[in-house]
């Protein structure tokens, strides 16, 4: 295991590059904990697998360098770093059984026969493929398959870090949240530094401790699923967290309050003070969770339209008309659903502001 460090990555597929859109990384500076549970979540493009391929050694990057601890890793094949990869389709030996499959990682580095059988049942117990050990890969339906793959990467007890390619593209949906589970359970248990690449938040908050977004080419923020959630550092993360995402109004400031069309919103001291300061497009956020819809008309807050309702089983979403913007607020599944108007609050403690899409903070 090894604390990974990116120093100034960058990386383009041209060979002469002449403005910073022709870079697939743009700049990538970031130092990553041994031992770290982290998923690189983003849309397609974004430069998640890019920059998988160039921490395994797979692409080398156009500048920059990558460090396994203190040892510079950047001129090295993927043979010579000592981590394992996990790719979207299964990568096996069908002739070969489970066990064998299993195994072949450590067979390939010398361990005794002994240490191989005890590491391959262990894993196999962790990942339900006990009953499989004596069959052939190739009768195996694609989520067995796809288990044996990851056996594979999580069989070996030395590497750096394990590094998962969008693995669970081809599970259905019950065994993909058995399997995140699963390691989680592994990562709490051996401590291994992994690295999950999805473009599904849902995958990557269950799974990792720390979240990397990235957003064409850059990584814009670093944190907890809460960190993001109720701090996005960048207007994206806004927008990609959360389902739906949270609410954006561009607004200006009118002493200490925002200003929407003809309507005033209060926000604090500290808030407003940020936003005088702010140079740039100015823009509220607030998640739908913590958009308000009052049943008591005495509360300060404003009447809108209701445009849509969406029942989501456990809550529903309805979307208002404030001020021409389209807002949507959550309520619970048991609350009254407003008819043709609604009542929404602003509350201060949840209200973010953002200029030219960056948090201010």
């Amino acid at each position: 295991m090894a604390q990974i460090n990116l120093d100034e990555i960058a990386h383009s597929y041209l060979p002469d590059v002449q403005k910073e859109d022709e870079y697939a990384l743009k700049r990538i500076h970031n130092i990553w904990d041994d031992g770290g549970a982290y998923a690189l979540l983003g849309p397609s493009g974004c430069g998640k697998t890019t920059l998988l391929n160039i921490i395994s050694g797979l692409l080398k990057p156009s500048s920059g360098r990558v460090k396994f601890g203190d040892i510079d890793v950047t001129d090295l094949p993927p043979e010579k770093r000592n981590i394992a990869q996990v790719f979207q389709f299964p990568v096996l030996y069908d002739t070969m059984t489970v066990f064998n499959n299993l195994a072949f990682p450590l067979k390939n580095r010398g361990f005794d026969k002994e240490y191989i059988d005890k590491r391959v049942r262990e894993v196999a117990q962790i990942l339900e493929l006990e009953p499989f050990l004596n069959k052939r890969a190739e009768g195996l339906g694609a989520d067995a398959k796809q288990k044996i793959s990851l056996g594979r990467g999580l069989v070996r007890e030395d590497v750096a870090a394990i590094l998962f390619d969008e693995p669970l593209t081809v599970i259905d949906p019950q065994l993909k949240w058995e399997l995140r589970c699963k390691l989680k359970e592994i990562h709490e248990k051996l401590q291994l530094t992994l690295i999950y690449v999805t473009h599904d938040q849902v995958e990557a908050l269950t799974f990792a401790d720390k979240i990397i977004v990235m957003y064409e080419g850059w990584i814009v923020q670093v944190g907890t699923p809460q960190e993001l959630f109720e701090y996005p550092n960048h207007k994206f993360v806004g927008y990609f967290i959360g389902s739906p995402g949270m609410n954006f109004i561009p607004c200006t400031m009118e002493g200490d309050q925002i200003k929407v069309g003809d309507a005033l919103i209060p926000v604090d001291k500290k808030t407003a003070a940020l936003a005088k300061a702010a140079k740039g497009k100015l823009e509220m956020g607030i998640r739908p969770l913590y958009l308000k819809v009052s049943q008591s008309p005495d509360e300060e807050g404003f009447d809108v339209p209701v445009t849509g309702v969406e029942d989501q089983g456990s809550h529903r979403i309805i979307s208002v008309d404030f001020q021409g913007f389209t807002l949507k607020a959550r309520i619970a599944e048991n609350d009254p659903i407003p008819e043709s108007t609604a009542r929404i609050c602003f509350s201060k403690e949840w209200i973010r502001l953002f200029a030219d899409e960056k948090l201010l903070k």
